[in-house]
């Protein structure tokens, strides 16, 4: 008869995994939002799909999984927000606009402090982001990615590895190719479907007359999709409400009068929807 010797941390280590398993099965789709590089509206974009995807009666959780430059609270608000504990389980916040969230950048007195941790101290914090909060029943949650193809993305795939897709988030620029092949190529590598591409900051919608200049080139991140054979889901103007919005914490899509830019997303939300449940 074998005699099982395990230590008291890889007892500990089975008990997170078991954890964050039960978590999981609890969530009906899992989405990865990510960018091939930052400054493109990754955050925004997650935000309002978030906020989207609630508006149309679904239950949602949205994980700022940016450890060094969380985003998310600043954009709903909660950044003097402060993480409680119950039951043993980390409490997620409850946006305004109704969805959950959590992120490091919620602690209070300490969203200027600079993180400084290494791979695998990363890859601890998110497994007990995805495990040792109290996510409860949802239908989404939504994982918003730092830029690139590193430690994060990378340990949310290995975390989730029946993830439903992934939301790629690109500008219009020839380089953007470049940058969206990168993280098709990871997608593809670790075998996550690819819910499309977005073209962000496509035009600028000028304020006074409504009409749009092509700032940043165009048509990049759709050129992009067509060479990678992966869907497009759509191309969104610089827009100063989309600015405004997350200036002042609110989603794009909560602003009755934001025209054309909120429309544009809508349509991207329902787009996400039709992509998972056709993947059932």
């Amino acid at each position: 008869m074998v005699q099982e010797n395990r230590t008291a941390s890889e007892k500990g280590q089975e008990f997170k995994e078991q954890q964050l398993r039960e978590n999981m099965k609890k969530i009906k789709y899992k989405l990865l939002v990510m960018s091939g590089k930052g400054g493109v509206g990754k955050s925004t974009l997650a935000v309002n799909l978030a906020y989207g995807l609630f508006v149309r009666g679904f239950r949602v959780g949205i994980l700022d999984a940016d450890l060094h430059g969380p985003s998310i609270p600043a954009m709903l608000g909660l950044e003097d927000s402060q993480l409680k504990v119950k039951d043993g389980k980390i409490e997620p916040f409850q946006a305004a606009e109704g969805f959950k969230v959590i992120s490091t950048g919620c602690d209070k007195g300490k969203k200027d402090t600079a993180i400084i941790w290494r791979g695998p101290m990363k890859m601890g914090v998110i497994q007990q982001l995805l495990g040792d909060v109290n996510w409860g029943e949802l239908d989404f949650l939504l994982v918003d990615s730092p830029p690139g193809t590193g430690d994060e993305p990378l340990s949310i795939a290995q975390l989730i590895p029946d993830i439903n897709g992934v939301v790629i988030v690109t500008t219009p620029q020839e380089i953007a190719l470049l940058d969206s092949r990168k993280s098709v190529n990871f997608a593809n590598q670790l075998g996550i479907p690819i819910a499309g591409i977005i073209e962000n900051m496509s035009g600028f919608v000028c304020p006074n007359c409504g009409t749009s200049s092509n700032l940043f080139s165009y048509g990049g991140g759709e050129r992009a999709a067509e060479e990678l054979n992966v869907p497009f889901l759509g191309r969104i103007p610089l827009d100063p409400e989309v600015v405004k919005g997350g200036d002042d914490g609110y989603p794009l899509l909560k602003d009755q009068d934001s025209g054309q830019t909120r429309e544009i997303v809508w349509g991207i939300v329902k787009q996400v929807i039709s992509f998972v449940e056709g993947k059932k």
